[in-house]
């Protein structure tokens, strides 16, 4: 479904992907590992159309969106990409709810209706008694569960989560884990999750390793092993 074929991207003179292949299967959880600097975050976001790669080609169902004018592969972001991010990013001014509903309401949808979509998320991820509290005033696992809902509530094809975890604890983090994949699955999209957790990657039916902006190990992990 979106593959990256021989990436390279440099900041400067400093190489951050030096010639990266790899791929994502619609339903599938990809982690991607790598130590701090070690390329994984500038991966994710030339798949994800963020940043455009110096040499090679992403390819998401066809089209090829390291060619697309920046206009387009906006569109293309909104419409069938979402992203978690470490810190959850949501606006703290405003509600629970209304944060999860932001994607629909960028896309023009009526407010009313972008906030009965956004309802139907928050008993699927456990936030019913905080859907009308303010994004700044939950916890760090709350907001990251509303953050995955604002990440699936358009029906993306694939979600992009950047160290989705990295700021919780462990107990929070498996659960926000747990919600991420079993939400996606149910929608059918394809994840690419980064992190330098293997408890995190444990996750994921597959899993790639970066290091010095290349693949160097790929292997298959499951949660039972």
């Amino acid at each position: 479904m979106l593959v990256g074929r021989g990436l390279h991207k440099a900041f400067g003179a400093t190489p951050a992907l030096r010639g990266v292949d790899v791929e994502v299967a619609a339903g599938e959880v990809l982690a991607v590992m790598g130590a701090s600097g070690s390329g994984k975050s500038t991966l994710l976001h030339c798949l994800a159309g963020i940043l455009r790669p110096d040499e090679g080609e992403v390819v998401f169902e066809g089209r090829h969106i390291n060619r697309m004018p920046d206009r387009q592969r906006s569109r293309l972001r909104r419409s069938v990409f979402g992203y978690v991010f470490q810190f959850g990013q949501l606006v703290p001014e405003l509600r629970v709810l209304e944060n999860i509903a932001l994607p629909l309401l960028l896309a023009g949808k009526g407010r009313r209706a972008a906030l009965s979509a956004a309802e139907q998320w928050l008993p699927r991820l456990g936030l019913e008694d905080v859907g009308q509290r303010l994004a700044g005033d939950v916890s760090g696992g709350q907001g990251q569960r509303a953050a995955i809902a604002r990440a699936l509530i358009a029906g993306p094809r694939v979600v992009f989560a950047d160290e989705p975890t990295g700021a919780l604890d462990s107990v929070a983090a498996d659960e926000v884990m747990e919600l991420l994949v079993t939400a996606a699955k149910d929608e059918g999209a394809g994840v690419i999750v980064v992190t330098h957790e293997a408890r995190v990657a444990a996750y994921a039916d597959r899993q790639v390793i970066v290091r010095d902006g290349r693949i160097v190990l790929p292997a298959s992990v499951s949660r039972s092993s």
